[in-house]
């Protein structure tokens, strides 16, 4: 590491350890509380600070520090008021399509749940409920036994719902 870099971390250290709290402070009155804002904007005001550490001295530094956050804010406030507002949108003004728009997302979620499930537990799911076959046809198609059917469905229909849980579905 070279004297620079050695000088650059020492002056980064010295200047959180002095500065982070108060500019901190000054921060979140600034944006009105919001902690994780603020937290951005005094990382960024050091980051700046580390960057330029050939021309800062840890006693000096308080004004630039102070300047460089202010700067950031307003540059945020500048940024956020540029921006078209964002408009909820409220489940009640839907258009009637959206009972269409739910079927299809509910279809893609379900769809993706049965990629992750075996061979035989997706092929017992296409036969009994998407084809619609009974049991004993269902076992005649895919060459099993009716109770083995049965078992691979009851299998098959818990590892599915696992597979919907772990995507965040609860209910269909």
């Amino acid at each position: 590491m070279g004297q620079s870099a050695k000088r650059s971390d020492e002056l980064a250290r010295q200047l959180y350890g002095r500065y982070r709290r108060p500019l901190l402070g000054y921060v979140l009155r600034a944006v009105r509380g919001d902690y994780q804002y603020a937290e951005d904007i005094v990382q960024e005001t050091l980051l700046r600070a580390w960057r330029h550490s050939d021309s800062l001295e840890p006693e000096q530094a308080g004004p630039w520090l102070y300047t460089v956050a202010r700067n950031l804010i307003i540059s945020g406030h500048r940024r956020k008021e540029a921006r078209a507002p964002e408009v909820p949108l409220e489940t009640d003004e839907l258009p009637s399509g959206s009972d269409e728009l739910d079927h299809v997302l509910q279809a893609w979620q379900v769809a993706e749940a049965m990629r992750s499930l075996s061979h035989d537990h997706r092929q017992v799911i296409v036969e009994l409920y998407y084809c619609r076959r009974t049991v004993s046809e269902a076992a005649t198609v895919l060459g099993v036994p009716a109770g083995t059917v049965k078992s691979r469905c009851f299998y098959a229909l818990r590892a599915l719902r696992g597979a919907l849980e772990e995507r965040g579905v609860t209910e269909l």
